[in-house]
């Protein structure tokens, strides 16, 4: 009996220790996007989730996915911390999403399946690497921004429009505001990302365009 407890012990060791080293996979590859959830966050995140699920099968015995269950809770608000709101755009889903597929990793091994952990890991970083480039192609063909530009008259709208289609860029008049004898029209364009740096160079040269924002 003692010796079944030893080598359950040391079971449970080798699952701890390889999920800290999953977690330091994934938080290697967020610290080097230099995000704000980084290594040892994540290393924490897979060690965590590990353990409390060693501890749901070992005390939770008849209900184990009690604990399980409040994990993910757990984890949820853990996320939600690291999203916030940035000029245009949510930011940091990215790597609540992260969190949370990290957590299950967590599970994975404490749970005892290391080769459904591994191809968990492996998906995440391909995700998170290899899938970058998809997103910037989409991305250079198909720009979406904001734009805030400040003219001194109502007429100046139309110019604006004609610099949009000059550049092949579809434009929609989200909002305006006037102060002061300056009246400023917020759009949305939607176009390539070289037509986009081409307006801009085109807005810093244009004299009836008094300020710009994107």
């Amino acid at each position: 009996m003692e010796f079944l407890q030893d080598h359950s012990v040391h079971n449970e060791l080798l699952l701890i220790f390889i999920s800290v080293i999953l977690g330091l996979f994934i938080g290697a590859e967020r610290e080097y996007q230099n995000k704000s959830a980084g290594l040892r966050t994540f290393i924490l995140i897979c060690f965590g989730s590990c353990l409390f699920t060693i501890l749901s099968i070992k005390i939770g015995i008849g209900n184990p996915d009690r604990l399980a269950a409040n994990i993910i809770t757990g984890i949820g608000f853990l996320g939600a911390g690291v999203i916030f709101k940035g000029d245009n755009k949510i930011e940091g889903i990215t790597t609540a999403t992260t969190i949370w597929a990290t957590a299950s990793i967590g599970m994975a091994v404490g749970s005892g399946y290391v080769y459904l952990s591994l191809l968990g890991t492996a998906l995440i970083l391909f995700i998170l690497h290899s899938l970058t480039y998809l997103q910037n192609f989409i991305d250079n063909n198909h720009k979406i921004r904001e734009y805030k530009i400040a003219v001194t008259s109502s007429e100046q709208i139309r110019h604006c429009e004609e610099l949009f289609r000059n550049n092949n860029l579809k434009h929609l008049m989200i909002g305006q505001q006037y102060t002061l004898g300056n009246l400023s029209t917020t759009w949305r364009l939607t176009g390539k990302n070289k037509r986009h740096e081409t307006l801009i160079k085109q807005l810093m040269n244009d004299p009836k365009i008094i300020a710009y924002q994107f």
